[in-house]
């Protein structure tokens, strides 16, 4: 634990992170139309709280500093998801969006959303669980377990983001640089879309709208791809 967090640092960390996750879940949990204004006051407390939080880009991770030594990640996962689309492509549950446009169409806002699900893991749940637990280790242990609770009840999606969560956190600590971690964030997920069929992921909803998908959605929805 950091020598210069005062009493006072932590308890306002621990307000401010039981707060966000609040909001995260009820966000996750709650039904339209009541999920809408829900969202814009999470987004705008998060965005709210890191702004206040964090002093700059460099603060946050992402800098070309130890960005050559962290890259790494993301050629693993590069192997892992070429792996996944050829399994994927001999087992004929490859959903692929039938071209490069279409594809950005389709991905571009996920990736968008994959990275900023990264600076929040990052830079608001495991930096304010460094400050009120004393190993590091055990504070990335936190961080990937609240964040995988956060995709239930999809078993698929709550264990990926486990795994990956903690390979993140520790990364982080390591290297300080989130760049490698958001690009590798936004891969891993979107080839779990084109790569496990709809009815089994259910168009990789979580919370509230993974339980009330309709099944004739989703069956739509794996005929044409995510």
């Amino acid at each position: 634990m950091e020598t210069s967090v005062t009493p006072l640092r932590q308890r306002r960390d621990l307000v401010e992170l039981s707060a966000g996750y609040t909001l995260i879940l009820l966000v996750i949990w709650t039904p339209r139309p009541i999920q809408r204004p829900l969202w814009c006051v999470a987004a705008i407390y998060l965005i709210t709280v890191l702004r206040l939080s964090l002093e700059g880009w460099n603060a946050m991770g992402l800098r070309t500093v130890n960005l050559g030594r962290s890259i790494w990640v993301f050629g693993v996962a590069l192997l892992l998801a070429a792996g996944a689309i050829a399994v994927a492509a001999r087992m004929h549950t490859l959903l692929l969006p039938g071209g490069f446009a279409p594809f950005v169409r389709r991905y571009l806002g996920y990736a968008i959303w994959a990275g900023f699900q990264q600076i929040l893991l990052q830079n608001f749940f495991f930096a304010r669980l460094l400050h009120l637990i004393r190993n590091p280790r055990t504070a990335a242990l936190v961080a990937a377990t609240i964040f995988s609770l956060a995709h239930l009840p999809s078993p698929i999606l709550t264990v990926a983001t486990f795994v990956w969560g903690l390979i993140a956190c520790l990364l982080f600590l390591r290297n300080r640089n989130l760049i490698p971690l958001a690009l590798t964030h936004a891969l891993l997920g979107i080839t779990i879309a084109m790569t496990v069929p709809g009815p089994i992921i259910r168009n990789m909803r979580v919370g509230l709208g993974y339980l009330t998908y309709p099944s004739s959605h989703t069956n739509r929805s794996n005929r044409r791809g995510h």
